[in-house]
């Protein structure tokens, strides 16, 4: 999952990530989005820094719902060009070097996107360098058990979160004074095969196929975190 050729395979095109987004069209439950941006409110972030940013649309919400100056960063060129339909000031960069000065953001947001990163503690550190002293990085990630049915169904191997529910604290608090975690946890109802198809294919890794005659629907458990790290 951090491995950066596969990264880049990952994300050179927008269709993956789609796909991965698809799945939850039918959820009930907690959702780490709405989680995620009533924490982003709460805070009510100035100068703020989006790691990973993918198509660009949370930086984009900041900007226009809270009023935030949004820098955006992402491996992918992609991802980058995106960001700039949406009139964000976005770069090609990688978390684990920024290309920013020491104390220059309030806030910095990782959605998604340190279990990708090939040295976990180095990002980390990045992140907290940009920061000013009381500033706040929010990391979101998912559970170990996330998605558990599915991965199941397609015989996903396990153990490959390196930044998970589960020791996401211990990350980040060898950067930060405080911690804080909030759990957002549901379940998916998919009734089209094509969906779990869809996601399947989305993947790097070696999985097996969807059977045929999977038993719809399939209530797959979501799992998923949201970290408030202060420094």
């Amino acid at each position: 999952m951090n491995d950066p050729s596969n990264v880049r395979v990952q994300y050179a095109r927008e269709d993956n990530l789609r796909a991965r987004q698809n799945l939850y069209e039918e959820r009930e439950g907690s959702d780490p989005f709405t989680v995620l941006w009533d924490v982003l409110t709460k805070i009510a972030p100035h100068r703020t820094l989006e790691a990973g940013g993918g198509t660009g649309e949370l930086a984009e919400r900041m900007r226009d719902e809270l009023g935030a100056d949004v820098s955006f960063v992402d491996l992918s060129s992609r991802m980058v060009e995106l960001a700039h339909e949406r009139g964000i000031d976005a770069q090609v960069a990688d978390v684990q070097a920024l290309p920013f000065a020491d104390e220059s953001f309030d806030t910095a947001v990782a959605a998604w996107m340190l279990y990708h990163v090939p040295d976990i503690d180095r990002g980390i550190a990045e992140l907290a360098r940009v920061l000013v002293p009381g500033g706040r990085l929010v990391a979101v990630t998912n559970s170990e058990l996330h998605l558990r049915e599915l991965r199941d169904l397609v015989a996903y191997p396990a153990g490959l979160l390196p930044f998970s529910r589960e020791n996401g604290e211990e990350f980040l608090g060898r950067h930060f004074s405080v911690v804080e975690r909030l759990d957002a946890d549901g379940v998916v109802t998919v009734r089209d095969r094509a969906k779990l198809v869809a996601y399947r294919e989305s993947l790097t890794v070696k999985t097996e196929p969807v059977p045929e005659d999977v038993e719809l629907p399939l209530f797959v458990h979501c799992a998923s975190s949201i970290f408030i790290a202060l420094k």
